[in-house]
Formats: C-alpha cells, sequence, structure tokens
C-alpha cells in the first residue's frame, strides 16, 4: 500500500451551494486527518478552496496552500493555513503543488480544475510522476467528462489503460483507499510507437 503524506486537491474557487458537495468535503477532510494526510491546494480561501481547507484545519489536519502572486494581491490567499507559499506565477503554482504532493484529488471545479486534472494525467500517462490521481464525483458531476474519454478511447486517441489510470468515486474514503492501493509504470508502448525509447 502507499504511503500518502500528503495530497493534493484541484478545486473551484466558487461554491455552489450543493449540500452533497459540502457533505463530500467534510467526509474527506475527516479522511485526511484519520490518515494523517496533509491537503496541498491552490492557497485560495474562497470558494471549494477554502471549505476544504477549513475543514481539514477544523479537524486538526495540516494544510499547505500554494498560490500566485497575482491572486494574494487580489486578497483571495488564505492566511491561516499551516504553510502558504507564494509563486510568481501559476506554472510554479502547479509546479510546486505536484512536487509536494503524493497523490491527486479532483473536486468540482471550472477550467483551471480541469487544467491542473489533465497536466498531472498527462505526466503520469507519460512517466513524468507514479501518483495515483482520483475524481471525487459527487452528484454525477464528472459523468460527462469519463464519457469524453471513452469517445477518445472509441476513436482510438486515447488507449483504455491510460483512461483506466484515473480512479472515479463519490466516496471519499474508498477513493483515498484505491489510490493507496495504486501503481503504474510508464506507457512503453507510447514510447516506442514513436520511436523515442
Amino acid at each position: 500500500m502507499l504511503k500518502l503524506e500528503s495530497i493534493c486537491v484541484f478545486c473551484g474557487a466558487n461554491f455552489n451551494g450543493d449540500p452533497a458537495l459540502e457533505t463530500a468535503i467534510t467526509k474527506l477532510a475527516e479522511v485526511f486527518a484519520e490518515k494523517d494526510i496533509t491537503l496541498v491546494f491552490g492557497g485560495g480561501k474562497v470558494g471549494v478552496m477554502g471549505l476544504i481547507a477549513d475543514a481539514v484545519l477544523a479537524g486538526g489536519g495540516k494544510a499547505i496552500g500554494v498560490i500566485p502572486q497575482f491572486l494574494m494581491d487580489k486578497e483571495v490567499g488564505h492566511t491561516g493555513l499551516t504553510e502558504l507559499i507564494i509563486t510568481e506565477n501559476m506554472h510554479q503554482r502547479k509546479q510546486k503543488m505536484a512536487d509536494l504532493s503524493d497523490g491527486f484529488i479532483v473536486l468540482p471545479g471550472g477550467f483551471g480544475t480541469l487544467e491542473e486534472f489533465f497536466e498531472v494525467l498527462t505526466w503520469l500517462q507519460l512517466g513524468l510522476h507514479s501518483n495515483p490521481i482520483g475524481i471525487l464525483n459527487i452528484g454525477g458531476f464528472y459523468d460527462h467528462l469519463f464519457a469524453q474519454m471513452d469517445v477518445m478511447v472509441e476513436h482510438r486517441f486515447l488507449k483504455k489503460a491510460n483512461r483506466d489510470l484515473v480512479f472515479n468515486e463519490s466516496d471519499p474514503a474508498l477513493l483515498v483507499q484505491k489510490m493507496m492501493g495504486f501503481s503504474a509504470s510508464p506507457d512503453e508502448v507510447w514510447f516506442k510507437e514513436r520511436n523515442l525509447t
């Protein structure tokens, strides 16, 4: 079993008021506390970001935020964290979040959340890291995203093995449990097909 000492949570800077999502955030924070997992996140005090950070801290856990200077200048940074790291730009922010994390969980969000998710997923496919990635799919929020992945497989732009790299669960405890049992190696077939080995 993998020892996940820290998990990066990608999520939105907005919150839609969904009580099911709020309950899932609370349960995820409880799992982090139970398993002594440090939260790594985008450092904001607003939206889903603020909710997950506050829930982890309220349970006695650790929360590390990583935020670019321009967002701090807009006063959206969470100043009550275990640690707040300020970067020069978004690229440095994402790299730092990845460097600090043993795994990644995706909660509901918008463009930024999806961009972060697909970047670390692509890195996993290419063997640039071997950390598990899970989507906490509350109320079917990401069902269409998984359907699109299936279309990519059907049209042969994506291998099913790479589609299956992502865990899809609605229960936070089950998601983390499955992530702890994850193992992956680089997609050697991908490299061989392109004469890169």
